[in-house]
C-alpha cells in the first residue's frame, strides 16, 4: 500500500491523525507528517483517514 498526500490540498486539518494515528500526524508546528508506506494491516484506517479529509487530499494505492 502507498499512501499520498497531496501538499497543495492538504490544509493540516488532522481528520487523518484521529483516524489513523500509526500512519499520520501533526508535527509542533502544526504540519502534516505519515508514513508513505504503512504496513498493509492498517489499510481500513487508511482508507478511514483517506475518507474523512475534509479536502480529499489523501489517496490510497495498492
Amino acid at each position: 500500500m502507498r499512501v499520498i498526500v497531496n501538499r497543495d490540498v492538504c490544509q493540516h486539518h488532522g481528520q487523518c491523525v484521529f483516524s489513523s494515528p500509526d500512519v499520520f500526524r501533526l508535527d509542533e508546528d502544526g504540519e502534516l507528517v505519515y508514513d508513505a508506506a504503512p504496513d498493509d494491516a492498517l489499510r481500513d484506517d487508511v482508507e478511514d483517514a483517506a475518507d474523512v479529509c475534509p479536502l480529499q487530499a489523501i489517496t490510497v494505492q495498492d
